[in-house]
Formats: structure tokens, C-alpha cells, sequence
């Protein structure tokens, strides 16, 4: 059954517009996923997500898995009932979590032997364990196991890295019981001979979707650029593509003129906690002492409850105070602001113009 449709496509670069038919709705692309880690978009709500029109989260699988655990999820037959989320989830696998948290971490063929982050305690999570989990949390979109590396990882790492993703996506397709969709991630560093390798294999397996992992990861702008290009240019077009963990707007609509239609990052909500506010003219840092008596929203005709009841020397008020409402408010403005983008950067596939647009967002000091 197909679960891709691709409606228009720009006639000045790769980027597309078309539909993701999910078990929980369908989803128009291109697509940015809020990121609720451990079951919550921090600071708001799952109805105040789905109120601004995001039909699409991500939650991680190492994190529900530690907290609150598999066995409380089926109770609730599944996180969307838990979370009182009506939309549609796509789940990490969990294995940059691992990677990157873990106080002690063993990879091997078989699986990845850790430490929890949070009290020490010892795991094991094979391929099929992963998929399990997921299946349980009831995600419409799996991502399987993979084993993630730094950017300026060794021949010898990546060799490594490269084969053993392989294998547990071949693993992880084996394991796959239920109708969820199960996505391939694609890695092999900054390499072109290794993205290639690894794009072939994970390209050659039954999957409904491809990501670009890998990147986001500490590397400079341009080598994330070049990676980016270079692989998309090794996927299916008929499948979704997916870039994980990237979230600025001018990198957005980049991947996007490169055809890629998914997209997932803390950026958002994180740059919201620290005063970091976007606006189609740049970012605005609420702490700044210009405007502590700025009567106007943060951004004129944004449609969030922050811009259309309060003023920016109130936000600042309430950052410099360290008021909880701060949170609330910054998170609404930001996630509403990157509903708006996408919908803006669809509309502009649709009517060709997206590089134009590009052209306006690169303009700006994000």
C-alpha cells in the first residue's frame, strides 16, 4: 500500500509538496515534527499542538522507555492515549540518545549494552527490542536502531558505523509485526564512498521511508550542506526523505530545495527557554534591555496567544523574572512561528517561487 503521495514539485529545484497518509491522519508535506522527548512538546500541551495545526510530533524511544516504561504504556494501548495526542508520532529509535547520554555505552553486533542516564541502572537493546518498544508505544512512524558516530569519526568507525546499521535495519524489518511504518536511516559520515555503501543497502530493504542521520552533530554549516545534497541524490524519490535533528530556517528551506520532506529539532522550544524568539525579520533575544518598554508583539499578525495579547516588555518582564508563563508563551510564539514557515515554504513550492523565499530567509540572522 502506498503511504507517499508527491502533489506539486518546484521547477527551479528538487523540493516537492505532497501528503504522508498515516494510522492517525494524514500529514502535508513538507513537514517540521516538534520534538516531545519523553511524551511533551515542553511547556505546552498536546491540544495546543494540535490547535496550531501540527498533525505530527516526535517522541524517543530510549526515553519512554526508561521513563514511564513500557509497562504503563500498554495500559493506555499506547502513547497517543497516554499523552492525549490525537495527531500522528514518529519515534527515534533512540540510538543518538544512547550515544550521547549514556554513562556507559557498549555497541556491538548484537545489540548496545548502556547505562541509564538517569540512576545508573544497566540495559540491553537489541534491533528487535527497539522495534518491540515501539510497537508497544503504538508509533505510525519506527525508526530503526542505529549506530551513530561524531562527524570526524575514523575510517575504521565508519566502516563500522556503515555495516552495522545495515544489519539492524535488515534485522529491524524481520521484526516488524505491525502496520506501523518503518523508516531506513542512511549514514557513512562526510563521506561520498561510505553514504553511498550505505544508502544502496538501506535503500534495497523493504522501508517506507528514508533519513539522513549523522548530521547536526558539531560539523560546520557547509559540510551539513554538501552531506545533505550528496545523499538525497542516492534515495528513492517516490519515499519520503527525512534529515534528522536539523531546525534553523534557512537550513530547512536548504534541505527542503533538496528534496527533503521531514524534519525534526529542539530548536523551537529550546531557543524559546532562553529568550530566543524567531520572527520572519531574524531572531529577537528577549533579554535585551531595548525592549523593556516595547509596547508591540513580538511579531505584528502572528497569530499566537504571546502576539495577540501581549506586549514584548512584558515577555521580558516575565524572562528576566523567571516567571513559568515565560516558558508558555515563547514556546507558543516559536512553534507557531515554524507552523507558519512550513505552510509558507509549501505555498511557495505550489506557486514557484521557493527560491525567492529562500533568498529572503538567508537574509535574516537566525
Amino acid at each position: 500500500m502506498e503511504h507517499f503521495f508527491i502533489e506539486y514539485s518546484d521547477p527551479d529545484s528538487r523540493a516537492r509538496a505532497g501528503r504522508l497518509i498515516l494510522k492517525h491522519g494524514t500529514v502535508q508535506t513538507p513537514v517540521f515534527m516538534p520534538v516531545g522527548t519523553a511524551g511533551t512538546v515542553k511547556a505546552l500541551t498536546s491540544q495546543q499542538l494540535q490547535e496550531i495545526g501540527f498533525d505530527l510530533i516526535l517522541s524517543n524511544t530510549y526515553h519512554i522507555f526508561l521513563r514511564p516504561g513500557t509497562e504503563l504504556i500498554k495500559k493506555y494501548q499506547g502513547l497517543h492515549n497516554f499523552m492525549a495526542y490525537q495527531g500522528s508520532i514518529l519515534t527515534d529509535s533512540g540510538g543518538f540518545q544512547i550515544y550521547s547520554l549514556s554513562k556507559f555505552i557498549r555497541i556491538q553486533n548484537e545489540g548496545i549494552r548502556f547505562k541509564s542516564h538517569i540512576d545508573g541502572e544497566e540495559f540491553f537493546l537489541s534491533p528487535e527490542d527497539v522495534i518491540n518498544i515501539q510497537e508497544i508505544i503504538g508509533s505510525d512512524i519506527m525508526m530503526p536502531l542505529d549506530h551513530c558516530i561524531p562527524y570526524d569519526s575514523s575510517e575504521k568507525t565508519l566502516v563500522e558505523s556503515v555495516e552495522r546499521t545495515s544489519l539492524w535495519a535488515e534485522r529491524s524489518v524481520k521484526a516488524r509485526r505491525s502496520e506501523n511504518l518503518l523508516f531506513g536511516i542512511v549514514q557513512g559520515g562526510f563521506s561520498e564512498g561510505f553514504r553511498k555503501k550505505s544508502a544502496q543497502e538501506i535503500s534495497s530493504l523493504a522501508l517506507d521511508g528514508y533519513a539522513i542521520g549523522g548530521v547536526s552533530v558539531g560539523e560546520p554549516q557547509e559540510m551539513m550542506y554538501h552531506v545533505i545534497e550528496m545523499t538525497q541524490a542516492m534515495l528513492p524519490l517516490e519515499k519520503p526523505r527525512y534529515v534528522m535533528g536539523i531546525g534553523l530556517p534557512q537550513d530547512i528551506v536548504f534541505s527542503v530545495m533538496q528534496g527533503i520532506d521531514m524534519f525534526d529539532c529542539v530548536i523551537p522550544t529550546r531557543h524559546a527557554r532562553n529568550g530566543y524568539l524567531f520572527t520572519p525579520e531574524g531572531k529577537l533575544l528577549i533579554k535585551n534591555a531595548r525592549y523593556r518598554d516595547d509596547t508591540r508583539p513580538v511579531e505584528e499578525g502572528c497569530p499566537c496567544p504571546a502576539c495577540s495579547h501581549y506586549t514584548r516588555a512584558y515577555l521580558r518582564h516575565l524572562y528576566i523574572c523567571k516567571e513559568l508563563l515565560y516558558h508558555i508563551l515563547a514556546s507558543l510564539h516559536n512553534i507557531t512561528f515554524y507552523k507558519r514557515l512550513m505552510d509558507s515554504i509549501r505555498q511557495h513550492i505550489i506557486s514557484g517561487t521557493l527560491t525567492d523565499y529562500y533568498r529572503q530567509v538567508k537574509e535574516h540572522d537566525y
